[in-house]
């Protein structure tokens, strides 16, 4: 028995050890818990194909969608421990769920070694053309004189439009009606048809209706203005502490040998700041970051306490 668990433990120092040049020796699954197309598909495509380059592999996108991307974190969260499964997670799988659920299939600081924040994205706050308001004051001005007469639509109960939402509700002291759709675009396209008021949506997705003028644009929902609409204002300068952005990051499975994880860094950031992947990320209204793993996982930690606060604030439960 004493043989065997030497044996195991010079197995495991020899793989430790492993210089970080020899890795990848095959293709890097990079698991996407959300459909082709979206926001996490876009960012997890562009940084893969100049990730590939680099590395001298395939890296293959793995779209698993289903239960809010639960489906795709719990296949990552089981996959081996060896540098060949990497995953693109969001704000939502980082820091909001798990706040409102109990038993998830997976646990962030157990199953996950943090590799790179991708990006961050502000969202913006679109009405429709109905609601007088013209400003972000004169829709919370609507909110105090009629409670609960503004409905505000979302793609559902516990998403970042959800809490972006009620975020407002907390600190305008206003108390707007949440509207959840299954989805993101038939919620926008209820708002623009007037069956909701207001929806806190991506820009990419808002765009085109904010210039045809189905839909009025009244301010962005990061600390900052969004670089991609300069000239509509940030929540914040209304209401100093409304902050809530997308983002997005890259881990890879806790327990990867040292020197792998640390080579999966070096390439996965490299690839993050190229100028060619970055430029890409900026044009779909999002900034890149491609910052260390000690930072990444710091923020998502701080983020998933920050909007933990909401929620209870919020009384908001999926259990």
């Amino acid at each position: 028995m004493r043989g065997a668990q030497l044996g195991i433990a010079a197995i495991l120092t020899f793989i430790a050890g492993m210089p970080a040049h020899a890795y990848p020796e095959r293709p890097i699954r990079l698991i996407v818990a959300s459909a082709p197309g979206g926001a996490p598909d876009i960012l997890a495509r562009a940084v893969a194909q100049q990730l590939s380059e680099s590395a001298g592999q395939q890296i293959v996108v793995d779209n698993r969608a289903g239960a809010s991307g639960l489906i795709g974190a719990e296949i990552a969260a089981k996959a081996a421990s060896d540098g060949y499964t990497l995953f693109l997670g969001t704000t939502t799988l980082y820091a909001i769920l798990p706040n409102l659920r109990r038993n998830l299939p997976y646990n962030i600081d157990r199953d996950f070694a943090a590799v790179t924040q991708i990006a961050s994205a502000s969202n913006v706050l679109v009405i429709n053309p109905s609601v007088s308001a013209q400003s972000l004051p004169e829709l919370i001005r609507l909110g105090k004189e009629k409670p609960g007469a503004l409905n505000y639509a979302s793609a559902g109960r516990g998403t970042p439009a959800h809490l972006a939402g009620e975020m407002l509700n907390l600190l305008a002291g206003i108390k707007m009606t949440h509207v959840p759709y299954k989805g993101a675009g038939p919620a926008l396209l209820d708002v623009v048809a007037g069956q909701v008021q207001l929806i806190i949506t991506s820009p990419i997705a808002a765009g085109p209706h904010i210039r045809s003028g189905k839909v009025r644009a009244l301010a962005s929902t990061g600390k900052l203005r969004n670089p991609a609409l300069p000239a509509l204002p940030a929540i914040a300068e209304t209401l100093p502490d409304y902050d809530i952005t997308q983002w997005w990051g890259i881990s890879a499975r806790a327990g990867t040998p040292a020197p792998v994880l640390q080579r999966i860094r070096e390439l996965t950031i490299a690839a993050v700041r190229a100028p060619a992947v970055s430029d890409r990320i900026r044009r779909t209204g999002a900034i890149p970051s491609g910052e260390g793993a000690e930072r990444f996982a710091a923020f998502a930690k701080a983020e998933r306490q920050r909007l933990g606060e909401i929620i209870r604030k919020a009384g908001i439960s999926l259990d």
